[in-house]
């Protein structure tokens, strides 16, 4: 699923499973940098999908 289009629990999911392979002790250390940097994307998704949320709460608080 392309990352745009991802929701919240999907991307916090793929973010707890990038953790997870991440603390596997086989992994290479290109995979991780590999899943490390997907990882990086997913919390900036998670927290721009917060941060908009959060700001229609606020507009809605206004009202």
């Amino acid at each position: 699923m392309a990352e745009k289009e991802m929701k919240f629990e999907e991307a916090l999911a793929a973010l707890e499973n990038s953790v997870s392979e991440l603390r596997k002790d086989n992994v290479s250390l290109e995979d991780s940098i590999r899943i490390f940097e997907e990882g990086t994307k997913l919390y900036e998704k998670c927290e721009s999908i917060l941060n908009n949320l959060k700001q229609k709460i606020e507009v809605f608080e206004k009202e």
